[in-house]
């Protein structure tokens, strides 16, 4: 590819990428009486965008290969910004909202295959800081090192079963890397709550695993089918890649986390460290967990003062009861935040990961 037609591709991903971002910044804000300001506001991305890819020649080689992709990603991205302004008209807005940005993680994961070759998809999937370190971009670009990068096991890619799993394409087994198994919420999928950690690891060097409930939700009740599930997966990546004893971080949101308190507190569970988002809690998870599990179990929960779903009354009492009964638990109350995942906290939380775990190693 000449340098012309690559400032030509670079040109037309700039306004496709502000557009995603635009879109991230709507799902990370979501919150009932800010929807039509959020709507508007990306709305603006999304004409920028029109207008540069309505004169869009044909891909050249080698972008022709990844055209259908690219026009994957930007067909989902117009169907998340559709669903949007018409759920600023209907009559159940936020579930309309929340359908309408399950199409964000469908174009983020038809983008993601471009990164090793474009810098500017490169720079998109990482967080600020890794945007601003050339050397780490230098290593990522280029074909991904077998065994790395973005993959799905199972019988199909959707299925409950299946699980995806993310490797840094930095990878090497000569030392250990830290774990996150995250957790989706209720009614969601592995598939599509890996993209709200993808680019810390990436960034960060975290192996980054994202199953699937074995039902509509977490085992919260009845039968705990999933804990069992979550082990043999954690058991294949342990086979398959080398990873930190000291750093495996259990994580969720709203359902999923509150399943990382109800798995995670298990006297069995092997992970070392857990972080529940938007979670709920009773007191009776703490009373009934085992005190050799709880004591000086590093806990880090994470909490949006404008949770509708579950107060931040419920945050605080998990805070005071977990910390009482013997955890090392603290609390972050985001001012901001309604009942959405906080991608921002994620390198913070990496950051707790090490330090609890007694290391300063460089994860790059």
């Amino acid at each position: 590819m000449t340098a012309r037609e690559l400032d030509q591709i670079e040109s037309l991903l700039a306004p496709l990428l502000e557009a995603l971002d635009a879109l991230g910044q709507v799902a990370r804000r979501l919150h009932p009486p800010a929807l039509a300001g959020l709507v508007a506001d990306a709305s603006r991305a999304q004409a920028r965008w029109q207008t540069a890819w309505s004169v869009n020649p044909p891909w050249p080689e080698p972008w022709a290969l990844l055209g259908a992709q690219l026009d994957a990603c930007a067909t989902e991205a117009m169907a998340a910004f559709e669903g949007l302004r018409a759920a600023t008209a209907g009559s159940d807005a936020l579930a309309q909202a929340y359908r309408a940005l399950r199409h964000l993680p469908r174009a983020l994961e038809a983008l993601y295959p471009l990164a090793g070759l474009s810098g500017s998809v490169n720079r998109f999937f990482l967080d600020p800081a890794g945007r601003a370190d050339e050397a780490l971009q230098r290593r990522l670009l280029g074909e991904a090192p077998e065994h790395t990068g973005l993959m799905a096991f199972g019988d199909s890619p959707g299925s409950r079963q299946g699980v995806w799993v993310y490797v840094p394409e930095t990878y090497r087994a000569d030392r250990d890397w830290p774990l996150v198994m995250a957790l989706h919420g209720g009614g969601g999928r592995g598939r599509a709550f890996l993209w709200s950690w993808l680019r810390d690891a990436r960034a960060r060097g975290a192996i980054l695993v994202a199953p699937t409930s074995l039902g509509p939700t977490w085992a919260l009740a009845g039968d705990d089918e999933d804990s069992p599930h979550l082990m043999q997966i954690l058991d294949f990546v342990r086979e398959h890649w080398r990873v930190d004893p000291a750093r495996l971080l259990l994580t969720g949101m709203s359902d999923g986390g509150t399943f990382c308190y109800a798995s995670g507190l298990e006297p069995s569970s092997p992970f070392t460290h857990l972080a529940p988002v938007s979670a709920a809690f009773h007191p009776m998870l703490a009373q009934m967990a085992d005190p050799a599990r709880l004591r000086g179990l590093p806990i880090h929960i994470v909490h949006g003062a404008q949770d509708w779903m579950f107060p931040v009354a419920m945050a605080r009492e998990a805070a005071q009861a977990l910390s009482a009964a013997g955890a090392r638990a603290s609390l972050r109350e985001i001012a901001d935040l309604s009942h959405v995942y906080p991608g921002e906290v994620n390198g913070s939380i990496l950051d707790w990961l090490d330090q609890t775990a007694g290391t300063t190693r460089d994860q790059r």
